[in-house]
Order: C-alpha cells, then structure tokens, then sequence
C-alpha cells in the first residue's frame, strides 16, 4: 500500500520546539497539532525563534529542502537593536566570517515594522535604544546563523520570525496555527 504523503505550514510560536519530544518537558510541536505519526519538521526553529515551519512524510523533499547544494531562500523578518546602518547591511549582504566561514550573500533591506501580535513575553525594551525590523533572505541554513550575523556587524537580534521557505509564505497564519499545503504549493517547492 502507497503511503498518502502530507504537508503542513505550521507558525511556530516562540517557546516552542521544533520537534515533538523533549526530556526535559519543555513545550513541542505536539502541543500545537495532531500530526500524522510519520510527519516530521523540515529544517528547525530555534526555541526563541518564531514562525513558518514546514511538516512532512515525504523524505524526498525533506532530502531537497536540506541539501544546501539547492541553495533556496528562506526569508525572515528580523527586530533588531539600534539602526543598522549602510556598512552593516552591505556586510550582511555580502556575507561574513562567522566561526571560521563566509556566509554566503544575502538579501538584506530595512523594512517597516510588521504587523505581528506582539511576543508573549515581551521583547526587552531600552528606552534610549531604538529598534528596527530587517528582511533577511538567506539561501543556507547554519544553526542560529541570522542572529549571529546581527551579532557580528553591532546589532543583535532581539525578534526573529521566518515568513517564507521558498515559494510557501507565512501568510495570515495566527500563532501556533496549522494549514495543509496547497497542490500548487507542494509543486512550488520541486521547482
């Protein structure tokens, strides 16, 4: 019997992980969603990190979305402190060293503030630091590379929420919501 592939978009809130088993009893994807038992999240967000998190069964595409040889985008909006200035986005285009390795070159532009719920709990906020909002569009996937990158050129991240793999938006998605991908969608993220 042929297995029925599924694929989900799930908005992971922040607080969650990205798996649905944890020793220490933290809260997982589990708590959200009752998936299928053989589905499994493509990639990972950090515990402190928000949003588009694609699900499946299906192991090819997983292999796909993975394999950095296929260099897709993955696009976050990211709050950080202070204002980034010219230098510090053409840096982060370009790419930069970060534990011993060039990034590779990004999208990167100052945005308007988006229109997200706000973090519960709250962002920390200075009252003579001003905050500013990114839009970083990565085509690699190194562990917490997006926060290391602000980090490294002066303005740490404070908010990091992904708002699209590929051609699979985030969308209208409330918190902690679940949709199934559209056949259009699935057939996207193979082209």
């Amino acid at each position: 019997m042929k297995k029925s592939l599924k694929y989900f978009a799930i908005n992971k809130p922040y607080g969650v992980l990205s798996q649905f088993t944890d020793k220490e009893g933290r809260r997982t994807l589990k708590s959200l969603f009752n998936f299928p038992k053989d589905v499994y999240p493509v990639g990972r967000l950090d515990m402190d990190s928000e949003g588009l998190l694609l699900l499946t069964n299906d192991k090819f595409l997983t292999n796909y979305l993975l394999n950095p040889k296929n260099k897709h985008e993955r696009e976050y909006f990211v709050q950080v402190e202070g204002i980034p200035t010219d230098e510090a986005i053409l840096k982060l285009s370009e790419g930069l060293i970060i534990e011993g390795r060039k990034t590779l070159p990004a999208k990167v532009k100052l945005i308007d503030e988006p229109d997200f719920p706000p973090r519960i709990p709250p962002i920390r906020e200075r009252k003579t630091i001003p905050t500013s909002w990114l839009s970083i569009t990565l085509i690699e996937g190194r562990n917490r590379q997006v926060r290391k990158m602000t980090a490294a050129v002066g303005f740490p991240t404070l908010r990091l929420v992904r708002v699209r793999i590929k051609n699979i938006l985030l969308g209208e998605l409330k918190f902690g919501e679940v949709r199934e991908l559209t056949k259009s969608e699935i057939e996207g993220l193979f082209s």
